[in-house]
């Protein structure tokens, strides 16, 4: 690197991190094709402090940390606004089975069986390696023992918002919805000050959580300024069960008691109708779309380019590993904006820009945290993701942001920061020990498949 003389280095403003790029998108929520050539970003403290031409940058900036980066594009950090991180230990334990028969038969007696403390870790740090490597700077958990989940997440400095999981039954976490609530509520309360994890609800579903938790859930989300998320509508099975045993379909059950508001993270959503569509839009209700496992599960088609078009706030998820399997952003992207055609009987339905924006941005709004996050901005924390488009599978470049979207693989992530932290450097990850957790992971494979 070139070194700057002592004259010219007591002119320039000083800041830690100094990223060139050949091109940055930032994602920004009326321009989210803007695309910027041979632009940098300087990050003082965690935090983007400018967005400028490269050789402006050179002439105004010193840093500590100065990258150059002349084949790649940066984008925001990816928002994996739902999954559960953990039950990557079940990965490839149970496929191709109906959704009922992979939970009844496989998934929760495996729970029972195996989910601790020590597996919640061991899953969680095996999820992060994962989404970091693949760009992933913040997630949304909803798995057991999540003060587990938190406090992994601490350690390796991924952002977290974490839905504490929220049932009728009991788990090897709680016992009964109060129980779960209230231990929930103390988590809140340990990291109420954490500069990158949030807790906040997670009632797992209509059919596991009655009316009494789901109302005091609602009270205290208003009373916390906290958010909910919920699986809904998942399956056609579910919405024909709720009918035939309340009446009502359970997006107007929730809407009865209050629950549909912009808090609420409605997860799945692959069933409505002309009525859902017009409480969703009416009551600010945001809509976590998860393709992949709602593809591999056969559960149905959620119809984004309807949702988008009502003004619907549209996020992407992978869902947990055990039904997906990974947790791979790059794919969820690519997989919404090709299904949304094939839904929609339209190639236009869902462009590029629009599947990258609720990679990001929509996944930061639906968790409330946008004023932070989810673009590249000037103030925002600097969350941001490098992607390599030297190899042959990403050349040539015509449009920066369809290459991301139709070729670009998680594989051609270099480099990751969160809060201005490096978290991946060259694909090398800087917080976690790639080689123990694999080794962790192998493990538990081999424990399970004994007891199989």
């Amino acid at each position: 690197m070139k070194e700057i003389n002592t004259s010219q280095n007591a002119q320039l403003e000083t800041v830690d991190t100094l990223i060139h790029a050949r091109w940055v998108v930032p994602v920004e929520d009326a321009r989210s094709e803007r695309i910027l050539a041979h632009h940098s970003i300087a990050i003082l403290a965690g935090t983007i402090v400018n967005i400028l031409n490269t050789e402006l940058a050179k002439k105004r900036y010193q840093a500590k940390d100065e990258i150059q980066l002349d084949e790649h594009v940066v984008i925001p950090g990816l928002i994996n606004a739902h999954t559960h991180g953990a039950m990557c230990l079940f990965r490839g334990m149970a496929d191709d089975l109906h959704l009922m028969d992979w939970f009844n038969q496989h998934i929760w007696p495996a729970e029972e069986q195996w989910v601790n403390e020590q597996f919640v870790w061991d899953g969680s740090m095996l999820a992060f390696a994962e989404m970091l490597r693949g760009g992933t700077t913040c997630f949304s958990d909803m798995y057991f023992f999540p003060n587990i989940v938190a406090k992994a997440a601490h350690e390796a400095g991924i952002r977290a918002n974490i839905s504490v999981p929220i049932l009728d039954f009991p788990s090897a976490w709680a016992q009964n919805a109060d129980d779960y609530l209230h231990k929930g509520l103390q988590l809140h309360d340990d990291y109420r000050n954490h500069p990158l994890i949030e807790v906040n609800f997670g009632p797992h579903s209509p059919y596991t959580v009655s009316d009494e938790p789901l109302s005091r859930i609602q009270t205290l989300a208003e009373e916390m300024d906290g958010t909910i998320q919920i699986h809904l509508h998942e399956t056609a099975g579910e919405v024909e069960d709720a009918i035939a045993a309340t009446g009502k379909r359970p997006l107007q059950r929730l809407h009865e008691l209050g629950l549909l508001t912009p808090r609420l993270q409605a997860v799945h959503m692959t069933q409505i109708d002309a009525e859902d569509l017009a409480l969703l839009s009416s009551t600010g209700t945001h809509v976590i779309h998860c393709p992949e496992s709602n593809l591999k599960l056969a559960s149905g088609f959620c119809p984004t380019d309807k949702l988008i078009k009502a003004g619907i706030n549209v996020a992407l998820g992978t869902d947990g590993a055990a039904s997906n399997n990974n947790l791979d952003m790059f794919g969820e992207m690519r997989t919404a904006a090709l299904i949304a055609k094939a839904v929609a009987g339209d190639a236009s339905a869902l462009p590029a820009a629009q599947a990258l924006k609720m990679a990001t941005l929509n996944g930061a709004k639906a968790l409330g945290i946008d004023n932070r996050v989810g673009s590249l901005e000037v103030g925002k924390e600097a969350d941001i993701v490098a992607i390599s488009m030297s190899s042959p599978e990403c050349q040539p470049v015509y449009h920066v942001i369809s290459q991301l979207v139709y070729s670009c693989n998680s594989d051609k992530v270099t480099d990751v920061w969160v809060a201005g932290q490096r978290m991946l450097d060259h694909q090398h990850l800087t917080t976690l020990d790639e080689s123990s957790i694999v080794k962790a992971a192998k493990d538990w494979a081999n424990k399970i498949a004994q007891h199989d």
